[in-house]
């Protein structure tokens, strides 16, 4: 097994920062000058859609989403909507517990590392950005790939970035969007990172596994000692 693909949402992010994205939620929507419950339930239905792209990026998605809320923001309305969701959403890329760590340590042990996202337009245009970047060899994003896990291309497409068979590469997730159970079919070995110390966690999860993997850990660090198992015994 030489690469390990991670979701990240739950997953590397701190999982308690899930309860943060109301409240952005909630600025963004003062900042476009529309009720905040009329955003909110905009940006949750619109979800599947924001995921594979539909919108654009984010100005334009935020532009839709104000529409749908009766409002026809001017740009200097929207610049400042952009730039205070694009803050929140910072809030919510906040590293879990030793997550970093974790990424280091697999790289110094030549593990090729890969990131397969469900996830709108802010995360992929700050990519480059954030502290993850460096760390990942082939991030790949449901929102440039027009596609959403479980689809068996975007396992496809994270395996062939990163120049390793599928059946040679672990999957370590949260469990949200089918996505064991996608990377199961896809070939690759999947993990479950239960957030057992988060108990409001699973029930933010969306379309979650019914499928439970074979390996399971409360926490990201436990990774380690999993992968090194499995390594020695071959």
């Amino acid at each position: 097994m030489r690469a390990v693909i991670f979701d990240f949402f739950g997953t590397l992010t701190d999982p308690a920062a899930e309860a943060l994205r109301p409240g952005t939620f909630g600025e963004t929507a003062a900042a476009l000058g529309v009720p905040a419950e009329a955003f909110r339930a905009a940006m949750v239905a619109s979800f599947p859609q924001r995921i594979v792209g539909a919108f654009g990026g984010t100005r334009e998605t935020l532009r839709t989403m104000a529409h749908r809320c009766g409002a026809e923001p001017d740009d200097e309305r929207l610049d400042h909507a952009v730039a205070t969701h694009r803050a929140g959403a910072e809030r919510l890329r906040t590293p879990r517990r030793g997550a970093l760590a974790v990424l280091d340590h697999l790289r110094a042990q030549d593990f090729r590392l890969g990131l397969l996202s469900d996830c709108a337009s802010e995360l992929s245009e700050a990519w480059p950005e954030t502290v993850y970047a460096d760390r990942i060899d082939a991030p790949v994003f449901s929102w440039r790939e027009g596609r959403r896990k479980p689809d068996p291309r975007l396992y496809a497409v994270a395996a062939e970035r990163l120049g390793v068979p599928a059946a040679e590469c672990w999957f370590v997730g949260d469990g949200g969007g089918r996505e064991h159970d996608g990377a199961r079919r896809a070939g690759m070995r999947p993990v479950l990172v239960t957030n057992a110390a988060y108990p409001g966690a699973p029930g933010m999860r969306v379309d979650p596994d019914t499928y439970l993997p074979e390996h399971r850990i409360d926490e990201l660090d436990e990774l380690i000692r999993l992968l090194g198992t499995a390594c020695d015994n071959g």
